[in-house]
């Protein structure tokens, strides 16, 4: 017998994920003492009650790209000895 107020969970979601995601996720939720189930159902709530994703998306802009294609090759990014020899690059 189901109890007032008691939801019935028959919907189900099967997806592929990248395996080190999941992990890294998975202990997260657990430092959390949550469950993947329970993470997944409250990230649902959550798009229920903003009626969209509960955080922000962006389409990264032109110099976002750039600066990630920058990341892809550090070794061509300029590198300073201290915080003075930064600031007179930048000028601030």
């Amino acid at each position: 017998m189901r109890k007032a107020g008691q939801t019935v969970m028959s919907d189900r979601i099967n997806t592929r994920i990248d395996t080190g995601l999941k992990k890294k996720a998975v202990k997260v939720f657990d430092r959390l003492g949550l469950t993947e189930a329970e993470a997944i159902r409250l990230f649902y709530a959550q798009v229920e009650l903003h009626q969209g994703i509960p955080f922000p998306l962006m389409i990264p802009n032109a110099h976002t790209l750039e600066a990630f294609e920058e990341a892809k090759h550090p070794e061509k990014l300029p590198s300073f000895k201290n915080f003075r020899a930064l600031r007179s690059r930048t000028g601030i």
